[in-house]
């Protein structure tokens, strides 16, 4: 049996996984890849050399990465997160972003958009030894020392919360590569048609600065 067989997330992780409501209601699974599956899935990820979100439909996915995308996106994840938070999620479209690197100006402190109702953040870089970077869930919108919790952005950390008006997190600012996969519950179709055409749009423009300042090289 191939371990693509046997699945790539760790659902019994999952499972186990306490919901905090303080401030707001999110947990966080340390290993929510399982142990054959984690390296494949972070050597399968694209290449990403610019800073900022891209959605998955704008870059080179190998085929374990693409399986591994199908089962983020699949029921089983679906009922899992529904039973957690008590939330409603059949037929509310879902939206995957992917990040490579990060620059100064992001992380800052703020709340996901209304349009999202489940934010889920994995996080695949292999050791994080900086200080920055280091996603912190937040009590308010001004102080990032006022945190619950700090969560390192190594492999397999993942942090899935409820978005609402108080779900302020942020991190320290942090230059270079720091790759994560965001997925998102979105209230309706609409809300999706919206952000496919704000970040690829956005994708675009990243791209052609980036071939842009190559051709300056030369």
């Amino acid at each position: 049996m191939s371990v693509t067989d046997q699945g790539i997330i760790n659902f019994e992780a999952l499972e186990k996984a306490a919901v905090r409501n303080d401030p707001f209601p999110f947990l966080i699974v340390s290993d929510f890849l399982r142990r054959e599956t984690a390296d494949q899935v972070a050597k399968d990820f694209p290449k990403i050399d610019f800073a900022g979100s891209v959605p998955v439909n704008v870059v080179e996915c190998g085929p374990f990465f693409r399986r591994f995308l199908e089962e983020l996106e699949g029921n089983v994840l679906r009922s899992a997160i529904e039973k957690k938070f008590d939330v409603q999620l059949e037929n509310r479209p879902t939206f995957i972003t992917l990040r490579g690197k990060t620059r100064a100006k992001d992380g800052r402190i703020h709340t996901d958009t209304k349009s999202k109702l489940i934010t889920l953040l994995l996080y695949l870089n292999p050791e994080w030894e900086s200080d920055a970077g280091r996603l912190r869930i937040l009590r308010d919108s001004e102080n990032l020392e006022n945190y619950v919790i700090e969560i390192p952005p190594t492999l397999g950390q993942c942090l899935i919360f409820k978005v609402t008006d108080n779900c302020w997190h942020g991190h320290k600012p942090f230059e270079g590569e720091r790759r994560a996969i965001q997925l998102n519950y979105l209230t309706n179709e609409a809300a999706l048609k919206q952000h496919l055409s704000k970040h690829n749009l956005s994708a675009r423009w990243k791209n052609w600065k980036r071939w842009f300042s190559r051709g300056d090289e030369y």
